[in-house]
């Protein structure tokens, strides 16, 4: 069934949207994929802020278009899925990644992080970004480093002269005996 002039500029806008506030996209060839399958991909990646689209190529062009994602228009070739991550850059090529270790049919193509092109063969590099999260909680381990080797000199000078003063006192004492 042919889709009409209004749903294809509402589909493109509404893609536009989407690609406008994204981190990062993924795209991949969803061909022998199962609907089932391809049901529990949306479900996962919905829980962990993800949203998944199957667009045509020419809409998805037009919606790339004043976007981070236009770099991806050459990727766009057989029938296509693609991945926006709206809170994580690192989310859709994970959900992505994973169901691709399940799916043999399930090919990835090209990602796109900061309107540079990657090849699929970089996926690993963007699924091992950390969380906003692990981001955060490294952050404080660094900032909080230094002040807790500071805290912990400071506290080694009285000891070390408290040791420096009981070795004395047994000296003496092994003197006087």
């Amino acid at each position: 069934m042919p889709i009409g002039l209004k749903e294809k500029q509402a589909i493109v806008a509404e893609v536009n949207d989407t690609a406008s506030q994204a981190l990062s996209a993924v795209i991949a060839d969803y061909r022998g994929v199962s609907v089932d399958n391809m049901t529990a991909l949306r479900k996962k990646a919905r829980e962990v802020g993800v949203q998944v689209r199957v667009i045509r190529n020419t809409l998805a062009k037009r919606a790339f278009e004043g976007t981070d994602f236009e770099c991806m228009k050459e990727a766009l070739l057989g029938p296509t899925i693609v991945a926006f991550s709206l809170e994580d850059p690192g989310a859709g090529a994970r959900v992505f990644k994973d169901f691709a270790k399940e799916n043999k049919d399930f090919e990835i193509k090209a990602l796109s992080v900061g309107g540079k092109l990657l090849p699929a063969t970089q996926i690993d590099a963007l699924a091992k970004l950390p969380t906003r999260d692990q981001a955060l909680s490294i952050l404080m381990s660094v900032m909080q480093a230094p002040i807790t080797k500071l805290v912990r000199t400071f506290n080694d000078v009285p000891a070390k002269v408290t040791r420096g003063v009981a070795a004395v006192r047994d000296q003496k004492q092994e003197a006087a005996a």
